[in-house]
């Protein structure tokens, strides 16, 4: 096989998986409280939208970077006032925001430039750097592969490791586990549910608003509508699939990556371009279904075991 299509190939795996990473990360935190993220979605969006307007206005990417974090987070609060303190079902909230957001992006933007599908000719955006890994770049292949990608790609790997350190070894993440095991129960002990659920709500926005900011101001450098394109709810996705995990959500939300690099590769040649924009999608819900035999498998082995 051709070494510049792998290391191309290689390549595009880590910075497409970056805003799933992002994604799934944002999901696992709300998974480890007992909470479902539909929202991520969302999230990104207001993220990508957010950084590139304040980028724009300010000529600073880390502006830009610092304002989509804090958007996402704004998100997170927002579902937290309508389903804590005002009782809505989260489901629907959920999907109200989801719905709201998708508009309410392209409602924004067309009121500050007149625009109405993308920011480039009238938003003069910074992007995020890329990094050259001294030593790295250097190394035949995988070189040309770790090296050289946006700063949030590598940020997405300290992310999900700074993440899991967070949920499974600090005390409020321990907190966090057993409000999501039993809220009852650790009400019962002193714990804050309300408050846990605030913080679970507003990192999974911060991290939102980072992948959000990686569309627009790293893959992209600039906002177009619904430029996400579902990748909230595959994040989640991969969140699922592990329980939670952190490092298992920043795995498996790079076997999603290949599959839209593949996807990306496809269109180059004359497969169905409708098809190949499925993939991604395709391939979520076949391992999912796999995923859901094996545990059904487990399961069954388990109560003939105990029979």
């Amino acid at each position: 096989m051709n070494v510049r299509l792998i290391t191309s190939f290689g390549f595009a795996v880590l910075r497409l998986s970056t805003p799933l990473v992002f994604a799934a990360l944002s999901a696992a935190i709300c998974e480890k409280a007992g909470l479902f993220n539909m929202a991520a979605e969302s999230m990104m969006l207001w993220g990508a939208l957010i950084g590139v307007i304040v980028s724009g206005a300010t000529h600073s990417a880390l502006i830009g970077f610092l304002a989509a974090m804090a958007a996402g987070a704004v998100t997170g609060m927002l579902i937290w006032v309508a389903t804590v303190k005002g009782k809505a079902d989260l489901m629907l909230a959920q999907i109200a925001i989801n719905l709201a957001s998708s508009g309410g992006t392209i409602f924004l933007l067309f009121a500050l430039t007149g625009e109405k599908s993308n920011s480039a000719v009238a938003i003069k955006s910074l992007a995020l750097p890329k990094i050259n890994i001294p030593g790295i770049s250097a190394i035949p292949v995988v070189g040309k592969i770790l090296s050289g990608q946006n700063i949030l790609t590598y940020g997405a790997v300290v992310a999900a490791i700074v993440l899991s350190i967070f949920v499974f070894k600090s005390k409020t993440g321990h907190h966090i586990r057993a409000v999501g095991e039993n809220p009852h129960a650790a009400e019962s002990v002193g714990i804050s549910v309300p408050k846990v659920y605030f913080l679970a709500w507003t990192i999974a926005g911060v991290l939102g608003g980072i992948g959000g900011a990686f569309m627009s101001m790293g893959y992209l450098t600039s906002f177009t509508k619904d430029m996400v394109a579902g990748r909230g709810y595959i994040g989640l996705c991969a969140s699922s699939m592990v329980g939670g995990s952190p490092i298992g959500a920043m795995l498996c939300a790079l076997i999603f990556g290949v599959a839209d690099a593949v996807s990306n590769q496809l269109q180059l040649t004359n497969a169905p371009a409708d098809l190949v924009l499925m993939m991604p999608y395709i391939v979520t819900i076949v391992v999912l279904v796999l995923l859901s035999v094996v545990k059904h498998g487990r399961a069954t082995r388990k109560v003939k075991a105990k029979s």
